[in-house]
């Protein structure tokens, strides 16, 4: 098994694992759907996104809070919109 499907393989569980129900069904919904076409590069941004706190990432998503600006923000709003036409 190459690398690249390892590392797809432990974003898939860490996103459906992440202890709020809301953000296992949100990104994991999300990396099922697109896991299998991110580059190495969208995948370490969705790693390094998969590190912040439930909490963050649920005020992002649910509460309004602003986007990250940086390398991030593009993820984010992908997700975000992801989860508003879901």
């Amino acid at each position: 098994m190459e690398k690249i499907d390892i590392l797809r393989k432990r974003l898939l569980y860490q996103s459906q694992h992440r202890g709020m129900k809301e953000m296992d069904m949100a990104l994991g919904g999300f990396a099922e759907q697109t896991l299998q076409t991110m580059t190495t590069e969208e995948l370490l941004r969705f790693e390094d996104l998969l590190a912040f706190p439930d909490q963050e990432l649920y005020g992002l998503f649910f509460e309004g809070v602003p986007f990250l600006e940086g390398p991030l923000q593009t993820l984010i709003q992908r997700i975000d919109d992801f989860i508003k036409n879901k």
